[in-house]
């Protein structure tokens, strides 16, 4: 049906092509059987099923995801063959069976080349130190200048294999000088553009600040409206959970106002991880290397605009304490290590919730739908298509190396095995798709009011708030080309109303897709053009800039673990602990103890590199290969026209943000420009660039 390029809506189907658009349909549901081969075009659905392996034993097994207990989006079935020890399972990747997507859906060309070449150059960048750990059991960064060899390429040498052939991990001698010869390609670690300004062995109070709104996860930060904060955990699971946060923590950094002042003048704000965190702790801090706490940060706005953390509370499921800026050495280096800790919570919220399942996972059911409820022909998924492309074949791909059992964010991150429980928690308690919108986003998390005197409607609490500032621009310029494209199409509420394809994609992504919440109130109903409006201009943001602030930015402004470390391995010393000593006598030693060592260090790096690449065949917001199917349609091509402009105009308003020393969180010694949001970008690690989908 590619072949037919004009859009038509069901009810104008020239007669010829009825009969054919069904059948088309029809083959694209498949019927819900047998193993999904690589050859075939079938989209169905099923639950995460695929993440463990009970044939390896019960410490393999992974909750199934799209349950009554853990809901979740639903997934792309492939149908592969059941588990031995329990048929609940589905068996994993290897050697004989592929992983499925459609065919439509898999990478092709230029793009599967650059993702073969850096699974390369992770896989070798994971071997070296592998062997190195094996061979000489090297252990954590001693001193800071240990970390800054990664970026100075001196690591190189330490981490070749020597007299590898000789010990128990033998090696051809091919694969040997194979491995020697590439050590210096593969390990070669730019620098990340968030240390150009200096590097230290911690983040500073105002950078902690400053990355809560520029950073790679711009969308945990809310207004703190209750104080103290409250927990929606269950208490009768949980206990009470009462905050330890009191006043008298806080009221010396308010500018002389008492709190409730400052809340009502919407000076405080919060990074709050105490429920995502709290029901795991024990499970997480069983672990010998791995220590974490559940986080509460309040944040003062200051008169600079800026935001500065004023106390810090670390919860453990039989305690709390406090931490507020410090007075004194000693008080210093914990407030630096109580920071990690944040910075850990922060960075495992952004990878598990914002990351992949606000993007990816909650993808996938719009897109699987829209292949077998929408024809090609239809305008909706002409409309969506280059927003939906290669999405499944990435997302397979995580299933199989990311998020599953053993994977590089249970090997990574602090939450270890507990992290599709926490994706799950945080999909039944938190999500909507009513609240993905930006602008209802921000309103949700205290961040904007609505405003009339204020450009569309909406009023910025925080002045300069760079992931706010530049995404509304890319909103509403693309809200006013969904409008224009929609209006063309549906003139009136019935033409929405009688479209058999529309409503069936629509009921099936509520009903079937995010079953889990098929009988939530919150879901938009899909009435009127102005609600198909709504939804796609909703989808289209999602697959494109809410996936780009959170995924570009993964190494250029997360890529130096001091600052924004994946895990902790310690908590804070205490007086009657052996360490404690230890911790006075060198603070920065203790600090850097806390963090991964140097073989996790580089392959984390090594993963959020790939992850942070740009393909040379990107298409980016913006631009579009398919304009030739609305020849026909002069009002849509200049729709496209105007967007594509639009989008060019807002490149250049960011620019101009990022040299205005005014916006301090954006632009200052030391200070990154925040460019996420910039549509183009060249191929690579860059730091900027939104793709049209969700591609990495």
């Amino acid at each position: 049906m590619d072949v037919i390029k004009q859009a038509y809506l069901p009810c104008h189907t020239p007669a010829g092509l009825k009969k054919l658009r069904k059948e088309e349909l029809k083959q694209l549901r498949g019927n819900g059987k047998g193993v999904r081969r690589g050859c075939e075009r079938v989209y169905d659905y099923d639950v995460y099923n695929d993440l463990g392996n009970p044939d390896k034993g019960q410490e393999h097994v992974r909750p199934i995801l799209g349950t009554r207990d853990y809901p979740c989006p639903r997934r792309c079935r492939t149908g592969r063959p059941h588990a031995t020890t329990d048929e609940k399972y589905e068996s994993p990747i290897n050697s004989s069976v592929e992983s499925y997507v459609p065919r439509d859906e898999a990478f092709e060309g230029v793009r599967k080349e650059a993702l073969d070449v850096e699974k390369l150059k992770g896989a070798t960048r994971n071997l070296i130190p592998f062997i190195r750990t094996c061979i000489t059991k090297c252990g954590n960064f001693k001193q800071l200048s240990d970390v800054q060899q990664i970026y100075k390429r001196k690591h190189v040498d330490k981490m070749k294999p020597e007299n590898v052939t000789t010990t128990k991990w033998p090696l051809p001698m091919n694969m040997m000088s194979k491995i020697q010869n590439d050590v210096e390609e593969y390990f070669k670690f730019d620098t990340p553009r968030i240390i150009n300004g200096g590097n230290c062995c911690c983040i500073k109070d105002e950078e902690l600040g400053r990355q809560a709104l520029a950073g790679i996860n711009p969308l945990s930060i809310k207004r703190l409206e209750t104080f103290p904060p409250v927990s929606d955990l269950d208490p009768s699971i949980y206990g009470a959970q009462k905050s330890a946060l009191k006043e008298e923590h806080i009221i010396s950094h308010l500018d002389g106002m008492p709190v409730q002042q400052a809340m009502a003048e919407k000076k405080l704000f919060m990074l709050d991880y105490h429920d995502a965190y709290l029901p795991f702790l024990n499970g997480i801090n069983a672990r010998e290397d791995r220590k974490a706490y559940a986080t509460r940060t309040i944040l003062y706005l200051t008169r600079l605009g800026t935001l500065k953390p004023i106390a810090i509370e670390l919860s453990l499921p039989e305690s709390k304490q406090v931490l507020t800026p410090p007075l004194d050495a000693t008080s210093h280096w914990l407030w630096q290590i109580a920071k990690a800790h944040v910075c850990s919570n922060d960075a495992g919220v952004h990878q598990l919730v914002h990351h992949w399942l606000r993007t990816h996972a909650c993808m996938e059911p719009f897109i699987i739908a829209a292949h077998r409820q929408l024809s090609a022909m239809h305008p909706v998924f002409k409309l969506l298509k280059p927003h939906l492309k290669h999405t499944l074949q990435i997302n397979a791909l995580a299933r199989e190396a990311l998020i599953n059992e053993g994977g590089i964010i249970e090997t990574d991150f602090s939450s270890g095995k507990y992290s599709t429980e926490i994706i799950s928690a945080a999909y039944k308690d938190w999500w909507r798709f009513d609240m993905e919108a930006l602008p209802a986003d921000l309103i949700r998390r205290g961040l904007a009011e609505p405003d009339p005197t204020h450009p569309h409607g909406l009023r910025l609490l925080i002045e300069d708030y760079p992931y706010a500032n530049d995404g509304l621009l890319i909103w509403f310029a693309l809200e006013n080309l969904v409008r224009t494209y929609v209006n063309y199409y549906y003139s009136d509420r019935i033409m929405v109303r009688s479209d058999s394809e529309l409503q069936s994609w629509y009921s099936e992504v509520t009903n079937v897709g995010h079953a889990d919440h098929a009988n939530a109130s919150w879901w938009p109903t899909l009435s009127t053009p102005s609600d198909l409006t709504s939804i796609l201009t909703t989808l289209i943001w999602v697959a494109s800039v809410q996936h780009s602030a959170v995924n570009f930015g993964q190494y250029p402004l997360g890529g130096y673990v001091p600052m924004r470390s994946p895990h902790m391995k310690k908590l804070l010393p205490k007086e009657d602990d052996l360490e404690y000593k230890e911790f006075l006598e060198d603070p920065e030693g203790y600090l850097l103890s806390c963090l991964p060592n140097m073989f996790e260090t580089t392959k984390f790096l090594a993963v959020v590199n790939i992850l942070s690449q740009h393909s040379p065949d990107e298409e980016y917001m913006g631009q579009r290969k398919d304009l030739s199917d609305w020849t026909g349609d002069p009002e849509i091509i200049k729709a496209f026209y105007e967007f594509s402009m639009d989008i060019k105009r807002i490149e250049k308003e960011i620019d101009k943000r990022n040299k205005d020393t005014t916006r301090r969180n954006r632009c200052g010694a030391g200070i990154p420009p925040y460019e996420l949001l910039v549509a183009s970008s060249a191929p690579g690690v860059t730091g900027r660039g939104v793709p049209n989908s969700i591609s990495i």
